[in-house]
């Protein structure tokens, strides 16, 4: 009893100094050793009386800066939207701007040695496999197989039996659950059957929800010290995320163990491809989830903001759609692979449509030595550097005066799409780490919104409804976006 009694005492001990220190980095907070505007603006979340999001308030510095670059000294973070700026970083001083170790450590318990959380040789051995892999014909056609199965046998019938009972479906819950199907399939092999018409709960679905989102949730902590207390106690979000984590790893690992004892050589899942080479299995699982989160939540995140833009413009809905009846035909169900290819306003659209809301908001960096950047600014070692996708969507200085509006018409030069210079469109990076599923991504965008385009009209249900975005490592819309179905007559 007197071990049990000073464990108790200790333990209730180290949580009141915990809490202690909370208090005192809260208050810290409130009085911030830097006075500047943007500093105390920052911290007292008084942004919020202005804008929706922390992204358009940083938006609205960075259009207003000179150099298109900020300083948010109480987090020590350079954030820029200039396409000079962001070449430097991606490109040509690459090395000196790796992930680093503070981003690491915030994803390292959910993505571990994954590609997106890692630099050096690990990321150089999965970056040569991956492109081996993700740019090979037969595994791209593999890819618009899968897409199409599940658009046919589960997409469309969802769709039409909504319609039919003529109730409210959330499309963005709609494509979180297509593109969790589809990328495990081309992952693991694996058919969770998220998108069946019952809408089953999915409990691998949702324990990677929640470890992503409690992830993403570790940057807001006034200081790393505070997770990382948290975690070594097991308490609070981290005891969840834990709990999340160990959901996720018994379901990758399970599925790493048959595919072993089935047989792996004659597959075509990216966790096949994988164990040819890989004998690792915590590697094959890093590698995997790694895939398994920019598979998932950036296609349905530009899907559900591809929707709603549609509905402010419904000219461009028919657009579309003229398009893709000239080109397939009244009565072909879905595009083969090289008819979509040749549809260059749905192109258009859906990149458009990404300028104004890339599923990444803004990825950071941090410098490895002193460096100057091309607008002047100063990095010192060790600082954080981001370049925010979002804002660049949105700087006159990049897109013109009508940056702010929907515009698919901006990218075609008489009816041909014309692509954008990567470091002024960074939707999917640019430079040495440029998204390597960038091809497969769009396809899939593509392929969705045309089946639903050409079969059904979508109202959303609050058309003045501004896009609120939730914390996480991709931009997920709070409250989903409610739609009503309408199937279109033949």
């Amino acid at each position: 009893m007197d071990l049990v009694a000073a464990l108790s005492f200790l333990f209730f001990g180290f949580t009141i100094l915990f809490s202690l220190f909370s208090f005192l980095i809260y208050v810290l907070r409130l009085k911030p050793c830097c006075n500047c505007d943007v500093c105390k603006t920052y911290l007292s979340s008084s942004w919020t009386k202005d804008f929706a999001n922390l992204c358009d308030w940083y938006t609205h510095l960075l259009r207003n800066s000179k150099t298109g670059t900020i300083h948010v000294h109480v987090l020590g973070n350079i954030i820029t939207a200039n396409p000079e700026n962001v070449e430097h970083m991606l490109r040509t001083k690459f090395e000196n701007y790796p992930k680093g170790k503070p981003f690491s450590a915030l994803l390292g318990d959910l993505l571990g040695r994954g590609i997106f959380n890692v630099d050096g040789d690990h990321w150089k051995f999965q970056r040569k496999m991956a492109s081996l892999e993700l740019g090979s014909v037969s595994i791209r056609m593999h890819a618009f197989d899968l897409i199409m199965s599940e658009i046919r046998s589960r997409l469309l019938p969802l769709l039409s039996s909504v319609a039919d009972e003529q109730r409210v479906l959330d499309l963005q819950d709609v494509f979180r659950r297509f593109s969790f199907d589809n990328i495990c399939k081309f992952s693991f092999g694996l058919d969770p059957g998220c998108l069946e018409l019952s809408l089953p709960a999915c409990k691998f679905a949702t324990a990677f929800d929640t470890a992503s989102k409690l992830s993403a949730e570790r940057a807001l902590a006034p200081s790393p010290i505070v997770w990382k207390i948290k975690r070594l106690l097991s308490i609070g979000s981290e005891k969840e995320l834990k709990e999340a984590i160990k959901k996720v790893n018994e379901l990758a690992e399970g599925m790493i163990n048959e595919r072993r004892k089935a047989g792996f050589s004659k597959n075509n899942d990216l966790l096949s491809r994988f164990m040819t080479s890989i004998t690792d299995e915590k590697y094959l699982r890093d590698i995997v989830v790694s895939f398994l989160l920019a598979g998932r939540d950036t296609v349905a995140s530009g899907l559900t903001s591809f929707f709603w833009l549609l509905s402010q413009r419904p000219e461009v809905e028919s657009a579309i759609r003229a398009e893709t009846e000239k080109a397939m035909g009244l009565n072909q169900d879905l595009p083969s692979f090289q008819e979509m290819r040749e549809m260059h306003c749905l192109n258009a659209a859906v990149h458009e449509s990404l300028r104004l809301y890339p599923p990444v908001q803004f990825d950071s960096k941090f410098s490895q030595e002193d460096d100057i950047l091309p607008d002047g600014t100063f990095v010192p070692k060790g600082a954080r550097v981001t370049y925010h996708q979002y804002a660049m969507g949105r700087m006159e200085q990049i897109w013109g005066p009508d940056c702010l509006e929907f515009k698919p018409e901006r990218w075609l030069k008489n009816g041909v799409f014309v692509p954008a210079n990567p470091f002024k469109y960074t939707v999917f990076h640019a430079g040495v780490r440029i998204c390597l599923g960038k091809e497969m991504a769009l396809v899939e965008m593509k392929a969705v919104a045309l089946a639903i385009i050409r079969g059904f009209n979508t109202r959303v249900v609050d058309p003045n409804q501004v896009p609120r975005f939730s914390p996480g490592l991709t931009a997920t819309v709070r409250g989903g976006l409610p739609v009503v179905i309408q199937e279109r007559e033949a």
